[in-house]
Parts: structure tokens; sequence; C-alpha cells
């Protein structure tokens, strides 16, 4: 098959095309005031600028991010239903602790539904879907000299891209929901010796059986990055 002629992007910045798909499904039109508010919030929990344990205050985000004080209460309602935040009466609104406790918990929900994406993805695949695993793959191929961080977000944008390809977009919010979840785990860990790098490099074999169509192969190569990864973070985590 003919790749695309588009020009390959900077590690750092994928294909305009990819840009555009890089977020997650929007439950509020992607201008508005919450949305912005809960993608700013969402973003600095994930990467732990604000730590597990933070208290949240709404005047203080509403004078940083220049947003109103409704929308950032409705930001932080959304994130409390993901489990992001949690508010406590007469106590105010705090970041949700991480545990090892959780990462079992979330892997087990991760494992079936990532495995069942990459399969769906296989079958449902777009041309536009198509063209961004594709690009994803050769720099995967490339084998790029990035560091762990810039790895971490390539890992993101290969996963999202997955989850969009499914063409489901309840399966699509719910791993969304999940794999941040797992992000705040993996950025405890980031600095630490876990072998992010090897785990990016089984993504190769895994869009390989997405974009050859191979539904089976895509359902078990997920599985098995899953739950090895997990397994990676949890000696980390219990090393500390």
């Amino acid at each position: 098959m003919q790749r695309s002629a588009v020009a390959r992007p900077a590690l750092a910045k994928p294909p305009p095309s990819a840009r555009r798909r890089a977020k997650p499904r929007a439950a509020l039109p992607s201008g508005s005031l919450t949305e912005q508010a809960y993608r700013a919030l969402e973003e600095q929990i994930v990467t732990l600028k604000l730590a597990p344990g933070a208290v949240i205050s709404e005047a203080v985000l509403s004078k940083r991010l220049k947003i109103g004080r409704t929308p950032i209460r409705e930001a932080l309602q959304r994130l409390a239903r993901e489990n992001l935040v949690r508010s406590i009466p007469h106590r105010g609104t705090f970041v949700t602790d991480v545990n090892i406790t959780d990462l079992a918990r979330i892997t087990e929900v991760r494992v079936v539904l990532e495995s069942h994406a990459a399969s769906l993805a296989a079958e449902r695949l777009s041309v536009n879907d198509r063209e961004s695993l594709t690009m994803l793959l050769e720099v995967l191929e490339e084998g790029p000299a990035l560091d762990q961080r810039e790895l971490m977000r390539l890992d993101q944008q290969i996963h999202r891209q997955i989850y969009r390809a499914a063409r489901n977009s309840f399966l699509e919010a719910t791993l969304e929901q999940y794999f941040n979840l797992s992000l705040r785990l993996w950025y405890l860990v980031l600095d630490r010796e876990v072998g992010l790098r090897e785990a990016i490099r089984e993504h190769i074999e895994l869009l390989q059986a997405i974009l050859g169509g191979d539904g089976a192969r895509a359902e078990e190569t997920m599985r098995r990055h899953v739950t090895g990864f997990e397994l990676e973070i949890r000696k980390v985590l219990v090393e500390r």
C-alpha cells in the first residue's frame, strides 16, 4: 500500500492531522470555557504538576487560568466523576491520592477494554486513522532517541489514536478515564528506571497488527503490553 505523502513531523510534534485528533473525545464543545478549564486541570493533575493530595482553590485557578469560577466549578465536577479530584464537605477539593492498589484495579479494566479496542481498530480503520497510525509506526521503526517524558507523550499519542480508530465513542470515553488514572502512576515513576523504552517498542508489533487488519494479533499484543508495563511500574513502586 502506498504511504501518505504528508511530510513526517518532528518527533515532539505529531502531524497536523494527528494533532487535531490527539485530544480525547470532548464531552463539551472544544471552545467552551468549561472544556478549557477541564483540559488545563486534567493535564496538571495527570502530569503531577498538581500533586496527589494538593488542595484545589477555585479562586486561585480562576485567576491563574483567566477563566470564571463557574467553568472552573463545572470542570472540577467532571474531574470528580473521573476520580481525579474529590470534594470533602467543609474542607474543600483535593487531588485524589495514587497508590499501588489503584494500579492493579485500573489494569484489570484496561487489559480487557484496551485489548478489545485494538481488535476493533484493526477492523474499522478509516483512511485518516491509517495515515496517522502509519506515521506513528514510522517514528517507532526509526528508534527515536527521546527522553522519558517524550517517550511518555509518544505512548499517549499511540494509545489515544487506537481508541479513536476503534470507532466507539462510549469505549473511547471509558478508556480515556482509565488511561488518565494510569498516567498519574506512570508519571510518579517516570524519572526512575522503568522500562518505558522497551514498552514503546512493543507498539511496533501492535501497530503492524492493526494496520494489517489482524484483530486477534492486535488484541493479544495489547493485552501483553498493558500487563507487562503494569508489572514494570509495580516493581518500581515496590522498590521505592
